[in-house]
């Protein structure tokens, strides 16, 4: 590996005449090299910044910056895998899942950083091309960068590693299993991440049983002196770095146990528990002043094998303090060692899960041998509270569901509090009442509403329950606020219901409207599907628990835990304002709980307007007044602050500004840019935006972003492309970078000479399609009759619901000289009784309440389903259309898509649908991405620009021929041939 030191660089002017002369429009081959900034960390002390900068395709760079001399280090981190799809999303995303980042981390001192590696992408490749089996493909690693001289040293096969918050500079990290090695490796670097920051965070998530370990790796970072402890399984590193915990997993079980080491210390380890038997659950309080863990070394016998938790208080040994003998276990259960184990924030009380034996043997496998015979088959029975689909989305879920016990440490008693008839349980910081729900009357109404539950106040030294919240919608995003929220003295409950946010005392639950009284509405006054509207949105508590924090349309409220008075801090409303808290990650930091009363208070400001933002203080939440800071048509957010210093990271975007990193101090009086992503940006044309107001054919304003090329020139005619969705100007100042994908990319296509409108759509409940027409079609024309729209070359591009408004309009006009529609729906009848299969929910619940807008059942409203439904007026269409819709989607059933394909084809309109198979709702992989976002340009370039008809268009693709066919497109990104040919 090389290390590159950069320098800090005089700027260079060069003619802006000349530039605009050298530069050239965005082309395919831009996209692979396109770098992100993710993962950006500061020092504590504030004098350094780390992140990695991730091209879309290739090997991306950590990279260290001194903010002091501007002096970088720049070493290669290898290439992210492909994202995996998140199948359990109930709402299609627009665009492809999140790639996968690096872990970086400071150590305390500040003199260390630590992050993680990739396999490079050409040793992926050669091992693909070899088929090499999965434990012998490249493996991740670890890079250790000296912050003194920025000289890094790299460390292969690293499965995991922990940087101790608070201690000297040690790294704890986990080998990889050796190639061949049996079982699964414990070194889930988020999971361990938790465990060695004391927050007991262990996910609850099924997953198999580490039996054999690996290589566990302590290293001091300043003599570079390392100790090797073999077999681990898992391992946590005190904050003080005064403490390694870790459990061996060995082929010589009677090796198995828990060990500890002082970092810094050649002693041997010393053994809390040792034998043969599986050692799992290391979790710390938040003080660390206890560690417990799990284990079945004195239950070998038992099918399964019963887990105990032990306890340590940092000197001598464990001590047993639960198992199934425990008085209060109940009978025929055991402690679930896949589940989650934790304290309280206080450390009074350790938090375990316990499920049925029965259903911990079944987690275990069977041993039934298979047979011939076996018969596979669903039963779906109208009693059911899943449907089968559901069901089979959460079998792992269910398999491995758990119910929480709570031991005390002071008294030593013991209690079973949840279990199948209150199954959610969220305790106070110190443990001693919590909030519980139960949903088990309310399962079967997720297919046509939402989630609801009965919410609990719960005294957790007795396990007495009360009934606090009736039917809660708990849904978040689909109508409710989320969870109830217990205060830091777990003396009160905050929770969202009946457009009102709502104070229980706990455990008395005496019940107080914070908001009745207040004047403003606490809920969205611009939800317009038939479901609750959801409220604005809350800060949380302060951390004296003396006051909610909560948000009406502009500005932020105190309301006094009780409601007895309240006071509004900020003053938006009158001047288009929407202001909102802004918590950094040190205000976030466990320890900070909740926001405090007596500090400044950090506030973002928006305006709703215009869509100028910025920053402004608040000397203190007691009625203090609000000053600006920074504002401007920019997209202004924080990124973080240093923990121990007054330097915090920003963001100012437009559509032609990038998501650079600026650092400033509280005061924001000095922006200072400290990283240049993509400098290859000050050779393209690029282009500008701007907000364009009208009225839709009901009256009501609205308004769109019209993007422009960079050498727009106003008195020529420009093709234009729609792209439509909901709301869209909220995005008005955000950069859009250059990527292939589902939908249009708008900086290519305004690079490339065409103007972009997205216009703001609002909904009348029963007419989704026609709200969708009375929208679009006016901002279509307060955009033509400025004189320089070709009106003869507008085209219309939408995914997912987007796709199905694109469709429908095409059925109501002919405007559009060509268009596109991805994933649409075309038959809300079929519609409305398909499944989403990634979740295995019913699509019932978008028609009735949310997106689809319907407002009631397929019984209630059927002229309603036949009038939003394009499928029935297809034969009005003159339009040639683009269709995405592949048969590996999981929202949208794809058979909608072959439904409206094949209906056109009936009647002989022009219509093409690629279909990349095995894709899900929105194109995932690589090579799909890049293959139909050259097919899109190259569609609406032909009707839009006059480009000569591609093959694909004029003869079709035969199915013999696909792949070869396909191989044409790699030359357009510079490419030998197709990694990635899922299609």
């Amino acid at each position: 590996m090389h290390t590159h030191r950069l320098f800090a660089l005089p700027l260079i002017f060069f003619c802006t005449l000349t530039l605009e002369a050298q530069k050239r429009p965005l082309n395919h081959r831009d996209y692979d090299s396109w770098r992100a900034i993710e993962t950006p960390v500061l020092s504590r002390d504030g004098k350094f910044l780390a992140y990695s900068l991730m091209p879309e395709e290739g090997d991306g760079q950590l990279v260290v910056r001194n903010l002091t001399t501007g002096q970088e280090v720049r070493e290669d981190c290898g290439a992210a895998p492909a994202p995996g799809e998140n199948a359990g999303e109930e709402v299609p995303a627009e665009g492809p899942p999140a790639p996968r980042t690096i872990h970086i981390a400071f150590t305390h001192d500040g003199a260390f950083v630590v992050a993680g590696a990739y396999p490079s992408k050409a040793d992926t490749d050669r091992a693909r091309r070899e088929h090499k089996h999965p434990d012998e493909m490249p493996r991740e690693g670890m890079i250790i960068v000296n912050l003194a001289n920025l000289t890094a040293t790299h460390i292969a096969d690293v499965a995991s590693f922990q940087v101790p918050e608070l201690g000297e500079s040690f790294v704890a990290y986990l080998r990889a299993p050796k190639p061949g090695a049996s079982g699964t490796n414990a070194g889930n670097q988020d999971e361990d991440q938790d465990q060695g920051r004391g927050r007991g965070g262990n996910s609850g998530a099924a997953r198999s049983r580490n039996k054999y370990g690996s290589d566990l790796v302590l290293r001091d970072l300043r003599s570079s002196k390392e100790r090797t402890f073999e077999d681990v399984v898992e391992y946590s590193i005190s904050k003080d770095a005064r403490t390694l915990l870790y459990a061996v997993g060995s082929r010589k079980e009677e090796n198995n146990g828990i060990y500890w080491v002082e970092p810094g210390s050649d002693a041997s380890p010393g053994t809390l528990l040792s034998g043969k038997g599986n050692y799992t659950k290391l979790t710390w309080d938040v003080e660390q002043r206890h560690a417990a863990f799990l284990s079945d070394r004195d239950d070998q016998a038992s099918k399964p094998a019963k887990f105990s938790a032990y306890l340590w208080d940092r000197s001598g040994a464990p001590s047993e303090i639960i198992s199934t003998s425990t008085p209060g276990f109940r009978a025929a259960y055991a402690i679930l060692d896949r589940g989650p184990m934790s304290f309280s924030r206080d450390g009074s009380r350790l938090f375990v899960s316990c499920a049925p034996l029965e259903e911990i043997a079944a987690l275990e496998g069977s041993t039934r041998a298979p047979s011939n015979e076996t018969v596979h088959a669903d039963l779906w029975s109208w009693k059911d509270d899943y449907i089968q689909p559901m069901q089979k989305v959460r079998a792992a879920q269910d398999r491995s569901r758990s119910y929480r016990a709570v031991y005390d440490l002071s008294t030593k008693t013991f209690h079973q509090i949840s279990d199948p008839t209150m199954a959610g349980l969220t305790p106070s910081d110190d443990g001693r009442y919590a909030i519980g729900t139960d949903d088990r009357a309310y399962r079967r109404m997720v297919d046509y509403d939402g989630n609801y539950s009965d919410v609990y106040l719960v005294d957790l030294q007795t396990g007495a329950r009360r009934l606090a919240l009736k039917e809660f919608h708990s849904n978040g995003g689909r109508g409710g606020a989320g969870a109830v929220q217990i205060s830091p003295d777990g003396r009160h409950a905050l929770a969202y219901k009946d457009k009102q946010w709502w104070s229980i005392a706990v455990p008395g639950g005496t019940v107080a409207n914070l908001t009745g009284r207040l004047g403003p509405a606490f809920w969205n006054e611009d939800h317009d599907t038939p479901d609750d509207p959801p409220a604005y949105g809350t800060a949380g508590w302060t951390n004296d628990s003396k006051w909610a924090v909560l948000y009406d349309r502009y500005d932020v409220w105190a309301v006094a835990a009780d409601g007895s008075s309240a006071r509004k801090l900020t003053g938006g409303r009158g001047s288009d304002l929407e202001f909102r808290v802004v918590r950094t990650d040190s205000d976030a930091d466990e320890e900070a709980r909740g926001i405090d009363p007596t500090k400044p208070l950090l506030l973002r400001a928006e305006n709703l307007e215009t869509r100028e933002s910025g920053f402004y203080s608040a000397s203190a939440l007691n009625g203090s007044q609000v000053h600006k800071l920074i504002s401007g048509p920019k997209n202004y957010r924080v990124l973080g602050k240093a923990q121990d210093a007054d330097v915090l990271m920003v963001t100012a975007t437009t559509f032609k500004d990038q998501p650079d990193i600026y650092v400033t101090d509280s005061s924001f009086r000095a922006m200072k840019k400290v990283t240049d992503a993509n400098p290859q940006q000050a050779h393209l044309l690029w282009g500008t935006n701007e907000l364009i107001h009208y009225r839709n054919a009901d009256g009501v304003p609205l308004e769109a972003t019209l993007y422009k090329p960079e050498n727009f020139d106003p008195s020529k005619k420009y093709p234009m492309l729609i792209y439509i969705y909901e709301r869209l100007t909220q995005n008005l100042n955000n950069f859009v970078r250059p990527a292939p994908g589902t939908s249009i990319n708008i900086s290519y296509y305004v690079s490339n000479g065409y103007l972009v409108l997205t216009p703001d759509i609002v909904y009348t409940v029963g007419y989704p399609g026609q709200s969708a027409l009375k929208c679009v079609l006016p901002a279509i024309e307060a955009v033509a009759e400025k004189g320089y729209v070709d009106r003869s070359r507008i085209g219309i591009q939408g995914h997912s619901w987007g796709g199905y408004q694109t469709a429908y309009m095409l059925t109501q006009t002919h405007i559009f000289r060509a268009a596109e529609a991805g994933a649409p729906v075309a038959d809300m009848i079929s519609a409305y009784d398909g499944i989403r299969w990634g979740t295995g929910l019913p699509r019932q619940f978008q028609y009735e309440k949310t997106q689809s807008r319907i407002g009631g059942t397929l019984w209630q409203y059927p002229l309603r389903f036949i009038e939003n439904s394009p499928i029935f007026m297809v034969d009005r269409i003159t339009t040639p259309v683009l269709i995405l819709e592949n048969d590996g989607d999981t929202a949208v059933p794809w058979y909608q898509g072959l439904e409206f394909f094949l209906s056109l084809r009936r009647l002989g309109k022009e219509a093409y649908l690629w279909n990349y198979n095995g894709e899900p709702h929105g194109l995932q992989h690589r090579g799909p991405q890049k293959d139909y976002t050259v097919r899109m340009q190259e569609f609406f370039d032909h009707f839009l620009k006059g480009a000569p008809e591609p093959d694909w268009m004029q003869h079709g693709i035969p199915y013999i021929d696909r792949e070869q066919e396909k191989e044409k497109i790699n030359a357009l990104y510079g490419e030998s041939g197709a990694e990635d040919k899922k299609k």
